[in-house]
């Protein structure tokens, strides 16, 4: 079973950045697709930028709420999805995990907290 270290929250002022790291401990280059997912307080988990590798061309996908601010990324090498968080809200405050969406889904790791002040 692919164990998921999520890594890199914190907390930041809207507007601020911050980069997410999803460390797997096994190989993801075969993997697709590898996504985000935030839960916020009292809410349920969602589903926020999905990555799809084919051959040396990456295909992302966002929710409409990040789209424009967020990219997702892969480093299939290093196990390891990205996250990048540009222009943030205190709506984006949430605990952010990565997975594989679907009847494949591993594990859920620890999450990363992040958190965003107004």
């Amino acid at each position: 079973q692919v164990q998921l270290v999520e890594s890199g929250g914190g907390l930041v002022q809207a507007g601020g950045s911050l980069r997410l790291s999803c460390v797997a401990s096994a190989s993801i280059g075969g993997i697709n697709p590898m996504a985000w997912y935030r839960q916020a307080p009292g809410k349920e988990r969602e589903l926020v930028a999905v990555i799809t590798s084919r051959g040396s061309t990456n295909y992302a996908d966002y929710a409409d709420s990040v789209k424009g601010r967020f990219t997702i990324s892969r480093d299939n090498a290093k196990n390891t999805v990205y996250l990048q968080m540009n222009s943030l809200k205190p709506e984006d405050t949430a605990v952010y995990y990565c997975n594989t969406p679907g009847r494949g889904a591993f594990s859920w790791g620890q999450g990363t907290q992040v958190t965003v002040s107004s």
